[in-house]
C-alpha cells in the first residue's frame, strides 16, 4: 500500500508579496502549520481586503477551508482581535476561532465561516424578504450585549466620541469639500457635536462592536446551523447601547425605507427588553436615541471614508458618502437643535444657496 502524498511545503503565492523578507516569514509560518491542519498550501487564494492594512486569504485543508489573516505588526495590533473573539465565544455569538497567531509577524489562522456575507443574499428590492436576517443579526446582537461586564474593553467615552466627530471637519469638510473650518463654522460644528455627545452618553453602556453590519456577517453554509458568523469585531467597546442596531439598520452600504428600518428596530427593542437589556420602557425614546447615535456614525463614517480616499488611495468608499449625508440630513431635519448642522451641511453639498455662510477654500 503506498504511503499518501505528503502537503506542499512552499506556497505558490509569491505574487501577492511585495516584501521579501515578509513572504519569507509568512511562507515559514504557514509550512509549520500543514501537519497540524493538513494545509493544501497550493489552495492559498485571496479571500477578502478590509479597509483597514489587513488582508485575508482562504486555504484548504483536512477539515474544510481556514482563513489566514496578514496583518502587519507596524500598522495593525491583533491583541484587540483576539481578545474580542474570545468573548464573543463565550458569549454564544458565532465568531472565527484563533486556531494559530505568530504575533511578531502579524500573522493568523482563523476558522471559515463560509464565503457569503448578509449583504452578498440581502434582496435589496423586499425588504420583508430579509426579516429572517435580521432578526439573526438582532439575535446575535442581544447574546454579545447580553454577555456585557465593565472594564473589559475600552470606554467610548467622551474624548472618544469627539474624537471620531472630528473626522468629519477634518477629513470631509476641509479636505474633501476644502472648506475652511473658520470661527461661524466651527461654532456650529461645536454646538451641534456637544448635544451629540450629550444624548449618546445618555444611554447605558454594553458591549459595542462598532461596525455590525451586513458586510460584516456571514450567512451558515447550506446544511449548517442556520446562525449568523460575525466578523470584524477588533475596535470593540464598552458604550451606549444604541449604537449597534443604529449600525445595522443604517447602512454604510445600504439604505432601507423608514418603515423597515422601524420594524426591526422595534423587534429589537421587545427582544432586548425580554433579555434584560437596558432599553427602556419607551420605545419612542429608544428610537430618538438611536437616531442620534446614528448621526454620530455618519458624521464619522463620513470622514474616515474621504480619508481613505485621499490618504489611502480606497477612492471607491468616496461613492457612498451620498448615502451619509441624506442620513445626517433626515436625523437633522427631525430636531430643532440640529437644524444649524442641517443648514451648514446642505450650503457645503450645494443643496441651498448660500446667503449668510461664506465658505473660504483652502
Amino acid at each position: 500500500m503506498s504511503s499518501p502524498p505528503r502537503p506542499e511545503t512552499t506556497p505558490v503565492i509569491a505574487s501577492i508579496w511585495a516584501d521579501a523578507q515578509r513572504e519569507a516569514d509568512f511562507n515559514a509560518w504557514l509550512a509549520r502549520l500543514v501537519p497540524l491542519h493538513g494545509l493544501l498550501l497550493q489552495s492559498v487564494r485571496s479571500a477578502s481586503a478590509d479597509a483597514s492594512f489587513r488582508r485575508y486569504f482562504r486555504v484548504d485543508g483536512r477539515q474544510g477551508s481556514y482563513i489566514i489573516m496578514d496583518a502587519p505588526p507596524d500598522k495593525e495590533d491583533c491583541q484587540p482581535f483576539v481578545k474580542v473573539a474570545q468573548l464573543l465565544h463565550q458569549a454564544q455569538v458565532h465568531a472565527p476561532e484563533v486556531l494559530d497567531w505568530d504575533a511578531a509577524h502579524g500573522f493568523m489562522l482563523l476558522s471559515d465561516l463560509g464565503a457569503q456575507t448578509m449583504m452578498q443574499v440581502i434582496n435589496r428590492d423586499d425588504p420583508q424578504l430579509n426579516q429572517g436576517l435580521y432578526l439573526q443579526a438582532v439575535d446575535a446582537l442581544i447574546a454579545w450585549q447580553s454577555a456585557s461586564t465593565p472594564g473589559v474593553l475600552p470606554l467610548y467615552d467622551e474624548a472618544l466620541l469627539r474624537r471620531e466627530l472630528e473626522l468629519f471637519p477634518d477629513w470631509y469638510l476641509a479636505r474633501h469639500r476644502g472648506v475652511a473650518v473658520d470661527t461661524q463654522v466651527r461654532r456650529t460644528l461645536d454646538e451641534a457635536f456637544a448635544q451629540i455627545v450629550a444624548h449618546n452618553l445618555a444611554w447605558p453602556a454594553v458591549y459595542v462592536h462598532r461596525d455590525f453590519m451586513p458586510r460584516n456577517l456571514m450567512v451558515a453554509p447550506p446544511g449548517a446551523v442556520q446562525r449568523l458568523g460575525v466578523l470584524d469585531f477588533q475596535d470593540a467597546v464598552y458604550g451606549p447601547i444604541t449604537y449597534d442596531v443604529a449600525s445595522l439598520m443604517r447602512d454604510a452600504f445600504l439604505s432601507w425605507d423608514e418603515d423597515f428600518c422601524l420594524d426591526i428596530t422595534i423587534r429589537y427593542w421587545e427582544r432586548a427588553r425580554k433579555a434584560g437589556l437596558p432599553v427602556g420602557d419607551d420605545f419612542g425614546e429608544f428610537y430618538r436615541g438611536v437616531e442620534w447615535m446614528g448621526l454620530q456614525r455618519h458624521l464619522k463614517v463620513a470622514g474616515i471614508f474621504a480619508r481613505l480616499s485621499l490618504r489611502d488611495g480606497k477612492p471607491q468608499y468616496l461613492a457612498d458618502t451620498p448615502r451619509f449625508i441624506n442620513y445626517i440630513r433626515a436625523t437633522c431635519g427631525r430636531y430643532r437643535e440640529l437644524k444649524p448642522l442641517l443648514r451648514l451641511i446642505e450650503r457645503v453639498e450645494g443643496l441651498v444657496v448660500a446667503d449668510g455662510y461664506a465658505f473660504g477654500r483652502i
